[in-house]
């Protein structure tokens, strides 16, 4: 039985604009109903999500999808604040980074992630990716309220 769907709402915190590009692209050809929210660094994310500053309008997301690579505060350190967060730590966040450090996917699921995709190079194959997030994520899953 398929749930129905309210409108999503997706926080990507990503400092690259053409992933973000990539990433918006690849959401608008789908049939969903969804607001994606785009900031670009770490400090911007937790204001946002904590609605604070000029995000006190801000909307809770139903999926995070989190750089760990990011300016002013590093995606680790959301993903930190995000889990501990008795508020925030239900959302899934899916961390989608360059890295392929095992450090780094080990450490990401030891702070809860709830799945950690490395960025392909080439654009198709990302995009192919960002396919793959939407079908699983935003159609298969139920996410929480």
């Amino acid at each position: 039985m398929k749930l129905p769907r309210k409108k999503l709402h997706i926080l990507l915190v990503e400092d690259s604009a053409s992933d973000t590009m990539l990433i918006r692209r690849s959401l608008q050809k789908s049939n969903l109903d969804y607001s994606l929210y785009c900031v670009e660094d770490g400090e911007k994310a937790i204001a946002f999500l904590r609605r604070q500053g000029d995000y006190k309008q801000a909307v809770r997301p139903d999926l995070i999808i989190l750089d760990l690579n990011l300016p002013r505060l590093d995606g680790r350190e959301v993903l930190a604040e995000i889990k501990n967060d008795s508020v925030l730590k239900r959302i899934p966040v899916i961390v989608m980074t360059t890295s392929s450090s095992e450090q780094d996917i080990v450490h990401s699921y030891d702070l809860h992630a709830n799945c950690y995709i490395v960025k392909p190079f080439d654009v198709h194959d990302f995009m192919q990716i960002a396919d793959l997030v939407e079908q699983f994520w935003l159609r298969t899953v139920a996410l929480p309220g």
